[in-house]
């Protein structure tokens, strides 16, 4: 009878001290000052992949384990790289509607335009090997492909003219290598060199390359940011619309044909500030413009 008794006390004391519930096998974590270390609340858990993925119209061998990986490493990198993919998804309203019409006239796969995030984050940045702008061109191949490049512009920083520059870069390596997934880590890698690696390795797909680092992420990287960006609140990010960055569409376009000696002096003129000034006309890399035959700039000015 003691017995009995006693045992009854017990359960009850055991569940007064739980609040009456019994836990459950697997509870979710409550993060507090006391039981968190680190002190931070997160709960990080990698991205589930979707049975199928594409880029510029061509889908990804998903029964490959291997790609399965290698996709799933670049949608984690990216979910939880919060500031620079924050970023992005507030400078996409100010820069793809200028891509994306580029693209199009080109008969291009707007998919393409993902590039210019990996290649750039969406800006005139700056590689150590010396590549520039939002599609990162070297100077010789700058050139190649028609843009200005001296001490006083340089148009890889143009976004318009070097998005002209690589939609006709893109067609040609599309013609040599047969489709876009190779073209895109032709792009990363440079022609040369990835043609070699295609022909020792007896490869015709970029799935089935055994490449340096970086552009064996290439392509992986560039699919990820596509979906973290056509889909950002699947992966927590919520950007309200006056957070965005607005289009730069509010300036006048001054034709000019002569020198211009100080560009600061210019900018007054011309109503404006000279931060202004090379916001909207980031090619102009000097604090002057030198008068070239038969050459005319047109510069923005803004409203």
């Amino acid at each position: 009878m003691y017995v009995g008794l006693f045992a009854a006390l017990t359960l009850v004391l055991i569940l007064a001290f739980k609040g009456g519930k019994t836990e459950p096998e697997n509870p979710s974590p409550v993060f507090s000052a006391s039981n968190n270390h680190t002190g931070l609340p997160q709960v990080i858990r990698p991205a589930k992949l979707k049975p199928e993925y594409s880029f510029a119209g061509e889908a990804l061998p998903m029964g490959n384990f291997d790609v399965r990986e290698r996709l799933a490493r670049e949608l984690t990198v990216n979910s939880y790289y919060h500031s620079s993919t924050t970023e992005n998804l507030k400078k996409m309203l100010r820069f793809f509607p200028v891509i994306e019409p580029i693209l199009e006239r080109n008969q291009l796969p707007k998919d393409l335009k993902y590039l210019a995030v990996a290649e750039s984050n969406l800006s005139n940045a700056v590689s150590p090997a010396g590549a520039k702008g939002f599609w990162q061109f070297m100077s010789p191949s700058a050139r190649q492909y028609g843009l200005e490049v001296s001490s006083e512009v340089d148009e890889r920083y143009h976004l318009e003219k070097s998005t002209e520059a690589a939609s006709k870069y893109f067609k040609d390596l599309h013609k040599r290598f047969g489709n876009w997934t190779m073209a895109a880590a032709a792009y990363n890698v440079g022609p040369t060199r990835f043609s070699r690696e295609k022909s020792l390795q007896r490869m015709d797909s970029y799935y089935d390359m055994n490449l340096n680092v970086e552009t064996s992420r290439y392509v992986f990287r560039i699919v990820a940011i596509k979906e973290v960006m056509q889909h950002p609140t699947d992966f927590g990010f919520y950007i309200d619309d006056d957070q965005n960055y607005p289009p730069l569409k509010d300036f006048r376009t001054v034709e000019v044909k002569e020198t211009i000696e100080n560009l600061g002096d210019f900018a007054i003129e011309q109503g404006t500030s000279y931060r202004m000034l090379k916001l909207y006309n980031p090619w102009l890399i000097s604090h002057k413009l030198s008068k070239k035959s038969g050459k005319t700039y047109q510069i923005r000015i803004p409203n």
